[in-house]
């Protein structure tokens, strides 16, 4: 059992109240869900729930902040080494690997995308995107390079996002838009 499961979790509180304030926000929306019942689904007192979280703000960023560590340290890393194609694909990698371990929260992400731009962590994802489209483009490729290094990225998050309900298991679809991301940012940095 993976440390990041529900059961795993549930000896955390604090986890407890991100893992089911996602479960109701994917439910019924980020806008329709009251801290009343996130305390309610986890019966506890509205009290206790405000112990960890005065908002739902406050819960959906720390959910935030726990869930895309692991990006944060692959933009780090990446920063420091060389743009060679091995840089660029293990970043897709690491960059596929986060986004299953986060994926409610992209699931989130997705489905709330105008609760997103009012959130202040909105800023903070696209910030990241661009980031991560620069640690991935070729410098001084043709244009066309240049937008297989990006459709790269976005690959990931179509086998995340868009094609979840494709038949078959999602880690089969996670590594199925790997290797196409894989395949476009190898043929982009062997035409440069």
């Amino acid at each position: 059992m993976s440390s990041s499961s529900p059961q795993a979790r549930r000896g955390n509180t604090r986890q407890r109240i991100q893992d089911v304030a996602l479960e109701l926000f994917a439910e019924q929306g980020y806008e329709k869900t009251s801290l009343r019942e996130i305390a309610e689904r986890l019966e506890v007192t509205k009290a206790a729930l405000y112990y960890h979280f005065k908002t739902k703000e406050d819960i959906i960023i720390s959910v935030f902040e726990d869930l895309t560590r692991p990006i944060d340290e692959l933009i780090d890393w990446a920063e420091r080494q060389p743009h060679t194609l091995e840089m660029k694909r293990e970043v897709l990698r690491r960059y596929s690997e986060a986004m299953a371990a986060g994926s409610p929260l992209y699931r989130f992400m997705q489905e709330n995308q105008a609760t997103m731009r009012e959130l202040s962590i909105g800023e903070t994802v696209k910030r990241r995107l661009f980031t991560l489209v620069e640690l991935l483009r070729t410098e001084d490729g043709p244009l066309t390079d240049q937008v297989r290094c990006v459709s790269a990225l976005f690959t990931l998050h179509a086998g995340m996002m868009f094609l979840q309900h494709v038949e078959g298991n999602p880690e089969e679809t996670r590594l199925a838009a790997l290797e196409v991301a894989t395949d476009l940012i190898t043929q982009a940095h062997q035409a440069s």
